[in-house]
């Protein structure tokens, strides 16, 4: 633990960088509107992600024909799967006043794993749209490379380069007593504050490059090349089920990490204006909350845009209700036979009785 705290000590979002330490020393009420809010939202996204993720995982990888496409939508379902396991640990926190009781270790845990889901999802995002896009364009190039074996090789450098990117989450997290309470939070302490304000300020950077700026460059190019080769052949092909899912996809991440990059970057001026000060302290609840929503908003994505995978889960449901009603039906018919076989035998009994008596 560690006894003092600079400026650069603290941020805003509650979950990827846990807590402001001026707000924690205010002694926030957990009863506060934002927190109430963020609250309902992780309870919100962790039942539908585990249900909706786990679901997903299930039939790409037992259902589905294993093919490249689901070897990409599988990695991304794990990765929200494991980050939605880990909400309870940041749900418990804030509804304890910010007050973090699962010791240091799990004070680091907690924020790489959440970090590396968000450089694992948008990785994998990348990676679907490069794919969608060579897939189509050399195709010749794609039948005699683009094989499962690969797939799964270039999904275990996404899982390594996501926990590399992740990992000063290990090296700087911490947990420190402020009065009767215990955070966890950013410690970027040292001797010199310009070091922790370029060890903040560097941290932000690379997530917003790497985890956004070049995932949505690459993403934006292979879309508009694929739409101009697309009308330089002439083709009028409709898009199919798959790509609509990726482009869904693709769109619900960026649509709800924009505001929390936004807020990150906006923190690093955070000195110069009591009025941000304000804006940060009210926005960056809220635009963490929606990313972390993004891990429930895919699987309901698949469900709802990718028929094949709503008939298997339809089927395995019906299937699921079948076998309950059959052993329902069956431990009923058995309770029957004991129950006649009972009588039956009372019946014998009775009448070996009277026999002996008479």
């Amino acid at each position: 633990m560690n006894d003092s705290i600079d400026d650069y000590n603290y941020t805003y979002s509650y979950d990827l960088d846990y807590g402001d330490i001026d707000d924690i020393r205010a002694e926030h009420s957990q009863t506060e509107p934002m927190h109430i809010f963020s609250v309902v939202i992780y309870i919100i996204s962790f039942m539908l992600g585990v249900i909706g993720n786990g679901a997903v995982i299930w039939v790409m990888a037992f259902k589905c024909k294993k093919r490249v496409n689901s070897v990409w939508l599988l990695n991304l379902a794990i990765a929200d799967f494991v980050f939605v396991l880990f909400l309870p640990f940041f749900i418990d926190y804030i509804m304890r006043d910010f007050h973090w009781k699962f010791g240091v270790a799990m004070c680091k845990i907690n924020s790489f794993v959440s970090v590396m889901n968000m450089y694992a999802s948008v990785l994998f995002l990348t990676v679907l749209s490069i794919d969608r896009y060579v897939s189509v364009v050399h195709l010749n190039w794609c039948q005699k490379y683009r094989t499962i074996s690969r797939a799964w090789f270039a999904c275990g450098c996404i899982w390594g380069l996501a926990a590399t990117l992740s990992s000063p989450a290990l090296i700087f997290r911490d947990t420190m007593i402020l009065g009767d309470k215990v955070v966890c939070f950013n410690n970027f302490h040292t001797h010199d504050p310009h070091v922790a304000a370029m060890r903040h300020i560097t941290i932000v950077i690379i997530r917003t490059t790497v985890g956004f700026l070049l995932p949505l460059t690459a993403i934006s190019v292979t879309g508009i090349l694929l739409i101009v080769k697309m009308k330089q052949s002439g083709s009028s092909v409709q898009l199919s089920s798959f790509s609509k899912t990726v482009t869904a996809v693709i769109l619900a991440f960026f649509l709800c990490w924009t505001p929390f990059h936004t807020f990150s970057l906006m923190e690093l001026t955070i000195h110069s204006s009591p009025y941000l000060h304000n804006l940060l302290k009210t926005g960056f609840p809220l635009a963490t909350s929606l990313g972390f929503f993004n891990s429930c908003v895919n699987p309901l994505l698949y469900m709802f845009l990718t028929k094949k995978v709503r008939n298997i889960i339809k089927q395995a449901c019906l299937d699921i209700t079948k076998n309950s009603l059959r052993e329902f039906s069956q431990s009923i018919s058995a309770t029957e036979i004991e129950s006649v076989a009972g009588v039956y035998e009372n019946g014998v009994h009775g009448e070996h009785l009277a026999s002996s008596t008479i």
